[in-house]
């Protein structure tokens, strides 16, 4: 399974957990969460939207007369756990890596310490 290089994707994956737990948050609020602009958070969503990984519901809110419920679909579901997954490789290969290079590190150090 091919690991997530793609930035989009990896922002696809963080933009589909955040419409899981805040399914009414609105462009803006997705924006902020995201760390991106809202013209990004706009273009991902579309992606997403266009793709049927997720659908966007009418909702009404009090401090808003319309709003939208972004919901994920089952396709977006199981993306969303293909995403994670691959995700979860690269990390644990990366940890992996990172883990050798500090032992070599240390056996390095070790190698060069003065004795006494």
């Amino acid at each position: 399974m091919s690991a997530p290089q793609d930035p989009d994707q990896r922002v696809h994956l963080e933009l589909m957990r955040l419409l899981e737990a805040h399914p009414e948050y609105s462009q803006r609020q997705l924006s902020r969460a995201l760390g991106v602009s809202l013209g990004k958070a706009h273009y991902l969503l579309r992606a997403l939207l266009d793709k049927g990984l997720v659908k966007a519901q009418n909702f009404q809110r009090s401090e808003r007369k319309l709003g939208y419920l972004y919901v994920l679909t089952p396709a977006g579901g199981k993306r969303k756990a293909q995403l994670m997954r691959s995700f979860l490789v690269r990390k644990e290969h990366e940890y992996e890596q990172l883990q050798r290079e500090i032992a070599e590190l240390r056996a390095q150090l070790d190698s060069e310490r003065p004795t006494p």
